[in-house]
């Protein structure tokens, strides 16, 4: 098998990407059609009492409303006549307002892709920050040792609603530097796109920060500096490789939140299309929410094309021939900072947490409202003189055990739906630009509002970070020369996906999902919060945060507790993406390893012996005899 044949079969065909993406979109928005008759409630109640709020409707107002809306037609052929109506630029007219759909979808999506490219520019200048040192070491043979990325975990901890609140309360309120409310001008995109770029571009910078070490230790680089090039030369060339493995994920992180910032778009009051969507999946207003839905898929679909064709001319002809050299990190042990930073927080989270199970959470004191820390109440209370380190306490078993769960389920997921490329390439692509809220609604209409229906929710579109990380670093590994080398000696589907598939693409999925662990909790949050999710009095972090966020100018300490509860579980969690990155280079030797079937190591093929071994010569001989 030649190196481009081998390169073009590991590859989906574009024919089948395309009737992915054209399945998925077809999929969601025949789900978001049927999302008044699944909610079990009448459309045509919803959509009088949002024209008019009125309480108790006469039969004879319900039945005119049906007749106006077509609504005993059902979903599929009202579907059917919105879709006729967009050849000629109709996307109908909306159900509450009577208004035209297009031109509102139209400025709600120019502002959302204008404060997406703000997001983006903050985004890169963070995870530049967040990878230079390791940038810096790298190029000069200096990193010996891992970064521990402590800094990283606590900017990708922070919650975007609560940044918001805190960006607008400090510099818009307080010091009046930048616009706090509206969408006036380029002043106004300043405060949301920090409040969205900064953690993501903390997420992004720790992945890029973990996948540079694998790129100086490649073959190339040792190469370039025996013959002396100049680090600067080193650097931007190791960049270029780590980059081509981490840029499927600004499709999930960055571009997802055109219609995910939908809290942050409230706080700033941002006419964007995350609001809009929202906005018109709670009143049923089906006719704005699809075209929205479908804006989404598009923008989704293009983003997905730019982001591979960039990817791929990063990688060069060498991914097309076969040629690449497969990343692995090198082995290194974790700094002693490191590792005591991890024991300190174990023990911080673990002293809350008992001292929080002593003290009753359901305890009302209408007196003690947003008391300030003290003696009898160690962190406060809330809005109802609740006790929030009892609240914090009993709220972290249930917090972190759903997390972990949805974090599981979107990781297998994932894996399994990038490994498959020729299924998973468009509809990753599509999903990844659906909100995690219209998700939940969804959800909610056929479970109705519980802690595990939010967990469904986020479980259908938390994946996608994960497919598009396995499908890249997939496609990777199946054009390394080790590779093409094990099918040339004969190994087999299976022996590959031991020895090197899973082995290459593990390690970096199992760290991208400790680093996303606080960001499932807050996206749970976001849910619990519009009424989708755990509902009180229920103990919850992510309620904590958004119960209380009202309160940050009045009452800073009630969010404080919480917010600190998940800075210490993200150090926790990049603490273990470290370990991972320890273990990651002996388990990766170990599994390369051939015994007895004469298939060459990565190691053989970089020093370009890929011949033979002894043990397979003998055999050879034997059976020439």
């Amino acid at each position: 098998m030649s190196a481009t044949s081998a390169g073009t079969e590991a590859r989906p065909s574009r024919w089948r990407v395309g009737l992915g993406r054209l399945a998925a979109g077809a999929a969601l928005l025949a789900a978001v059609a049927m999302l008044p008759w699944l909610s079990g409630n009448d459309p045509a109640l919803t959509v009088l009492r949002a024209r008019s709020a009125d309480q108790d409707p006469t039969p004879e107002q319900l039945a005119a409303v049906r007749e106006q809306l077509g609504l005993d037609q059902g979903p599929f052929a009202h579907l059917a006549h919105w879709l006729g109506g967009l050849p000629r630029g109709d996307a109908g007219t909306s159900w509450v307002s009577g208004e035209p759909v297009l031109p509102q979808v139209t400025s709600a999506f120019a502002v959302s892709v204008t404060l997406m490219l703000g997001a983006l520019a903050v985004t890169v200048a963070v995870a530049a920050l967040a990878s230079a040192r390791t940038l810096y070491l790298g190029s000069r043979r200096r990193l010996h040792r891992g970064s521990g990325a402590i800094g990283v975990a606590v900017l990708a901890a922070l919650p975007k609603f609560l940044l918001a609140s805190l960006l607008a309360t400090v510099c818009g309120v307080w010091l009046g530097w930048l616009p706090s409310s509206g969408w006036e001008g380029p002043a106004s995109m300043v405060l949301p796109a920090l409040a969205l770029g900064v953690p993501t571009g903390a997420v992004i910078g720790g992945l890029l920060d973990q996948s540079l070490p694998a790129a100086f230790s490649e073959p190339w680089a040792r190469t370039w500096r025996a013959c002396g090039f100049t680090p600067g030369r080193v650097a931007r060339h190791a960049l270029r490789r780590a980059l081509a493995g981490v840029l499927p994920q600004l499709l999930p992180s960055v571009v997802g939140l055109v219609g995910g910032a939908v809290a942050v778009e409230k706080i700033f009051n941002i006419p964007g299309l995350g609001r809009l969507a929202l906005d018109a999946a709670i009143a049923q207003d089906l006719p704005p929410l699809q075209t929205a839905t479908l804006a989404l898929i598009l923008l989704g679909a293009v983003a997905g094309v730019l982001i591979q064709a960039l990817r791929r001319a990063l990688l060069g002809p060498a991914l097309r021939d076969g040629a690449l050299a497969t990343s692995h990190t090198p082995a290194a042990s974790q700094r002693r900072f490191t590792r005591s930073a991890a024991a300190v927080c174990a023990l911080a989270l673990l002293a809350l947490i008992t001292a929080g199970l002593l003290r009753d959470p359901l305890h009302v004191d209408t007196a003690a409202r947003l008391l300030p820390p003290s003696t009898a109440h160690p962190m406060g209370t809330d809005a109802l003189g609740r006790d929030l380190l009892a609240r914090l306490g009993h709220g972290a078993l249930r917090t972190m055990g759903v997390a972990l769960v949805v974090t599981a389920v979107c990781t297998l997921t994932g894996l399994l739906l990038g490994m498959a490329a020729q299924v998973g390439a468009g509809l990753t692509e599509v999903v990844s630009t659906m909100p995690a809220v219209l998700a939940g609604l969804l959800t909610t209409a056929v479970t109705g509002p519980s802690a595990w229906g939010a967990a469904l929710a986020v479980c259908l579109v938390g994946w996608t970070p994960y497919a598009a990380q396995a499908a890249a670093l997939l496609e990777q590994e199946r054009a390394s020369g080790h590779m093409l080398a094990s099918i040339s000696f004969g190994a087999g589907p299976g022996y590959l996906l031991r020895h090197h598939l899973l082995p290459a693409v593990l390690p970096g999925v199992l760290r991208n999902a400790l680093l996303r662990l606080p960001t499932t909790v807050l996206v749970l949050a976001s849910l619990g919060f519009l009424g989708l999710g755990e509902q009180p009095p229920t103990a919850e972090w992510g309620r904590l945060l958004s119960e209380n966020q009202p309160y940050v100018e009045l009452a800073p300490w009630t969010v404080l507790g919480p917010a600190c509860a998940l800075v210490l579980l993200s150090v926790l969690a990049v603490s273990g993406t470290d370990a991972v990155a320890v273990r990651g280079k002996a388990s990766v030797r170990t599994s390369r390893r051939s015994r007895g079937k004469g298939v060459p190591t990565q190691d053989e093929v970089s020093a370009g012996r890929t011949g033979p071994r002894p043990a397979a010569r003998r055999s050879a001989a034997v059976r020439s005899r």
